[in-house]
């Protein structure tokens, strides 16, 4: 999980500052504000992290990745080269743990990890290089390790509260690291102590590797879906792999939360679908004995006739692979999801308040899920919900953080709202939900206009 992100010089973030993530954090604002800069941030990480080339910084995209963010200057605020991009992030680790110089004592497990990075644009290779990147291991005896970028392509590692010890021999400098993240394997091979610095590098690898994005545009029903077992990852960016998904999971049991009784995958995606007002019944069943063709059959209501999902509303196939993913992707997962709420009704709007919550507080095989859930919303209907959970102690405050994205004189800017146990907020930017005092002392004034001008006429 991450818990703390910070960017400069990106896009139109000149400075974001520490933004808090929480298990359900909500990013809302006006549009091209820069909120939406911060998911095509971290997926430009995402796709680093994934890619073939371990020489390349940063990976900005091509036709075949997540995102295409085109060059440098591109990315960089307000398009000057020059200025360098950094940008750090605080997580939540399975556990490292360092061996001091002495390689006699073993220190403390970490589990919380700071990382820090610095990259900028080389004139003359028209390349991204790593200016520097630094670990920091949190703990009782915190411990810190910084790759710094010398000349040539070379680098040298400090650290500090670790007195590392060198192998005998030529004190040679470090070569290239991995992307803007990992060590390279000189920093292991010329020390004596420092072999958990690969530990690190993978835990940036299984950070990255466990954020899964659906865009805000999903694709429309099949007639027929194609399952011969196969188990995707996720539900895909549009949502292609949902139905496959549902059918990898049919064995799989989800509860709510602590003590909750276990649903079938099946039987929970019904059940949302249901609670939404979408439908009555939802059903996978294959065309035939023997056959790997399935159809989605659902209800509309308990006396309407059974149809196929390709023949109601185009909400039900919307929502579908945001309600399977929440679910459906492994522990400790982190979920961004862009505009989930397009196509929605109010009500159904609202009822993706309730679904993030439980998808945060639920259990598989008597354990925490840990799902983290990040979303980009232009939705009152769902942060109302939240509030209310909140009041209705639901979920914690603590378990929340909603921002307001705005620009000020071309610079993204973020605002936190203050929400308190009973689910206030203190702090409501100005027009955050259009100014509905306005149109409705407008109409009523017209109203009263149109009335006077017929009793006269």
């Amino acid at each position: 999980m991450i818990q703390e992100l910070h960017i400069k010089n990106f896009k139109a973030w000149a400075d974001s500052g520490p933004i808090r993530m929480a298990p359900l954090t909500i990013l809302c604002g006006n549009n091209s504000s820069g909120k939406s800069s911060i998911a095509q941030f971290l997926l430009m990480l995402k796709q680093t992290v994934e890619s073939y080339d371990r020489q390349r910084v940063l990976h900005l995209g091509d036709s075949d990745s997540l995102i295409d963010l085109g060059a440098y200057s591109d990315i960089v605020f307000q398009h000057k080269d020059d200025n360098q991009i950094k940008f750090g992030f605080t997580f939540d680790s399975e556990g490292i743990r360092a061996t001091d110089a002495s390689n006699l004592v073993q220190s403390e497990v970490y589990r919380k990890i700071q990382f820090d990075a610095s990259v900028s644009l080389d004139k003359k290779s028209n390349k991204i290089i790593l200016d520097d990147l630094g670990y920091k291991m949190l703990g009782n005896n915190p411990i810190s390790f910084e790759l710094i970028y010398q000349d040539l392509g070379k680098y040298k590692l400090d650290a500090h509260n670790y007195p590392v010890v060198r192998q005998k021999g030529r004190a040679w400098k470090l070569p290239n690291p991995e992307n803007f993240f990992g060590f390279p394997n000189e920093a292991i091979a010329y020390y004596q102590n420092t072999g958990f610095l690969q530990d690190l590098s993978l835990a940036i690898k299984n950070l990255f590797k466990s954020i899964y994005y659906v865009g805000p545009l999903r694709d429309h029903p099949e007639r027929f879906y194609q399952f011969s077992g196969e188990v995707p990852q996720d539900v895909g960016v549009k949502g292609k792999t949902a139905i496959n998904a549902l059918l990898a999971a049919r064995d799989r049991k989800i509860s709510r939360g602590f003590k909750l009784k276990a649903e079938t995958f099946q039987e929970l995606i019904a059940r949302w679908l249901r609670e939404m007002g979408l439908i009555q019944e939802f059903r996978l069943v294959p065309i035939g004995d023997n056959r790997k063709e399935y159809e989605v059959r659902v209800r509309i209501q308990k006396e309407s006739p059974e149809v196929l999902i390709t023949d109601v509303g185009f909400g039900v196939s919307q929502i579908l692979p945001v309600l399977v993913q929440c679910f459906y992707v492994s522990p400790n997962s982190i979920l961004f999801f862009e505009q989930p709420e397009i196509h929605l009704h109010p009500s159904v709007q609202s009822h993706l308040g309730d679904l993030f919550i439980e998808a945060i507080h639920s259990r598989e095989k008597g354990e925490n899920r840990n799902t983290q859930i990040i979303v980009e919303s232009h939705s009152e209907h769902l942060i109302r919900r939240i509030q209310r959970r909140v009041a209705e102690q639901i979920i914690k405050p603590e378990e929340v953080a909603i921002y307001f994205v705005h620009q000020n004189r071309g610079m993204a800017k973020l605002e936190e709202l203050k929400i308190d146990l009973f689910g206030n907020v203190s702090n409501w930017p100005k027009n955050f939900f259009g100014n509905d005092i306005e149109d409705l002392s407008a109409m009523t004034n017209a109203a009263k206009a149109r009335k006077k001008s017929l009793h006269h006429g």
